[in-house]
């Protein structure tokens, strides 16, 4: 069984910053058990707000455990989304480049997508603002709705672990 990695090293992993080399090496290594919790404790202590981490969710967003079962998407901030396997980007404040214009702001001439074919979606927190992930699609196109998490299964069959709780939280 691998010895853990100190904890430092698990910082500049979550932050990113851990050079290619040593992150190729953790990657390509045997995964030491207690990995996910640490990550998980990590994430933990960089939030103002109580309720357990279940898992990251996406950048800035967490699924988090709630009283009575309820298992919702959470943001840094502590706003709180909606429930796990429905789809926070409803719940987001958006918005939608589809004029030249507007692509030019972020995009250099004749470097972006044509208005009438693509349009950009940006989703935000409406809690602190952070913009939480950029969608091209074309104009009309469904909000998708990328990732629900087997949080049951992960625990239960991937990690052997209890599903953390409001009443059981061990950070």
């Amino acid at each position: 069984m691998p010895e853990s990695y100190p904890r430092e090293i698990i910082e500049d992993l979550v932050d990113d910053n851990l050079e290619w080399d040593q992150l190729h090496n953790m990657m390509s290594d045997f995964k030491d058990a207690d990995r996910f919790q640490q990550v998980r404790d990590v994430l933990q202590e960089r939030v103002d707000w109580d309720d357990p981490i279940v898992i990251p969710y996406a950048d800035h967003l967490y699924v988090v455990a709630k009283p009575g079962d309820q298992w919702i998407i959470k943001c840094d901030c502590g706003h709180e989304f909606c429930e796990h396997d429905e789809n926070w980007k409803h719940d987001a404040l958006i918005n939608v480049r589809d004029t030249e214009q507007e692509y030019l702001e972020i995009y250099p001439e004749d470097m972006h997508p044509h208005p009438d074919y693509m349009e950009l979606r940006e989703y935000f927190c409406p809690g602190c603002k952070t913009l939480l992930e950029v969608n091209n699609v074309m104009p009309g196109y469904p909000i998708i709705h990328e990732f629900e998490p087997d949080i049951e299964t992960f625990y239960t069959d991937w990690i052997d672990e209890p599903i953390p709780s409001p009443d059981s939280q061990s950070v």
